[in-house]
């Protein structure tokens, strides 16, 4: 299966006197130097490089992998890669990705899936792409080349057992969610922390783990007074 669904555009532009509209002064801001804490710079993409999620369903991981396009989206189209059928472009939007700027494919297809995310990489600025477990792992290895050759910021999320080594520049695996709000099923919803381990190249070789405190709205915080390393203690 193959669909792709589009959500409503709309154009930004200069005028004559020179003076730019609100919209495009935005995305001028959005190209200036920006430092981050070494944990908030795990949930920022990098042109060029691939950022695995790794964990089982229920941990937030989609919400993850929309929230980091919503950076991407304010320069330039993003696109999220559906296998499942489960991405609505509400979810995206929610998260910060801007709604004129986000395209949803649909493709669940193990032989077409390569070729639509091949395509893909050849006019945006980010994919976060959900990856059928059938996929080879040298076609995996060409979309990683082809992605750095376009220096397009890949979130992939394997539907099986994981993306081959060398693939992923950065690997976030959840290792837990806590919900604060709900008893017994009910109640109202204030907050989800998700407990992440860091690893790979990205993380310069070293396995750290960290907590998001997500709120609900468009932004995701690094709770930065629980920062624990792999023996879990605190580091900050």
């Amino acid at each position: 299966m193959f669909d792709m669904m589009e959500c409503p555009t709309t154009e930004t532009s200069l005028g004559i006197d020179g003076v730019t509209s609100a919209g495009f002064a935005a995305d001028i801001a959005s190209l200036l130097p920006v430092q981050y804490t070494r944990e908030e710079g795990f949930l920022h993409l990098q042109p060029g490089r691939v950022t695995e999620l790794i964990g089982v369903p229920g941990t937030g991981l989609t919400r993850l992998g929309l929230k980091l396009l919503a950076e991407p989206s304010r320069v330039a189209p993003v696109v999220a890669l559906d296998t499942r059928g489960w991405i609505s472009p509400e979810a995206a939007w929610e998260t910060g990705v801007l709604a004129e700027r986000l395209v949803i494919v649909r493709c669940d297809d193990p032989i077409l899936w390569p070729k639509v995310t091949a395509a893909l990489l050849e006019g945006v600025r980010a994919v976060y792409a959900e990856v059928p477990a059938r996929i080879k792992d040298y076609d995996l290895r060409r979309l990683t080349a082809l992605a750095r050759a376009r220096k397009v910021a890949v979130v992939m999320r394997s539907m099986g057992n994981g993306l081959p080594t060398g693939v992923a520049h950065l690997r976030l695996r959840a290792l837990g969610v806590t919900w604060e709000g709900v008893d017994r099923g009910h109640g109202r919803l204030k907050k989800r922390r998700l407990v992440l381990e860091a690893s790979g190249k990205g993380a310069a070789g070293v396995t750290r783990r960290f907590e998001v405190e997500d709120e609900g709205t468009d932004v995701m915080r690094v709770v930065s007074n629980v920062v624990v390393d792999q023996a879990r203690r605190p580091v900050g």
